[in-house]
């Protein structure tokens, strides 16, 4: 893929935020201009880009959390607020229940990952001892 293919799908994707997040009416308005605007195999590489991009950009605002146990509502909220206020942007919460994980929770938002999860403190305890 051109670097300038990837320069327009940025643009496309910055005329496709609304109060810092990806406005679903924007992207659909932004895909019915450049269908009627371009011939069909041109777009494609485009298109792609384009997708890859607000795929980046709608991982960058979730937060996902990872989580053993039962979790509340309110405490998914409040760990999403936590990321929010550190990242500087809103973050949504989504909870996804995994049992392989001991306790504790592991968190991702876009390619950040923290992980406070059980298995993962053992880790960090069993390196200090062994250094």
């Amino acid at each position: 893929m051109s670097a300038s293919v990837r320069a327009e799908a940025r643009r496309l994707l910055a005329l496709s935020l609304e109060g810092g997040a990806v406005s679903s009416d924007r992207v659909a308005a932004m895909l019915a201009a450049l269908t009627g605007s371009r011939p069909a195999h041109t777009l494609r590489p485009l298109l792609r880009a384009y997708l890859a991009a607000v795929r980046r950009e709608l991982a960058r605002s979730e937060a996902t959390i990872e989580h053993a146990g039962p979790l509340s509502p309110e405490q998914a909220a409040a760990v999403a607020a936590h990321f929010s206020r550190a990242l500087g942007r809103p973050v949504r919460p989504v909870a996804r229940r995994n049992d392989s994980l001991l306790a504790g929770f592991r968190v991702r938002v876009g390619d950040d990952v923290t992980d406070l999860t059980a298995s993962a403190r053992l880790r960090a305890l069993e390196r200090s001892l062994s250094a």
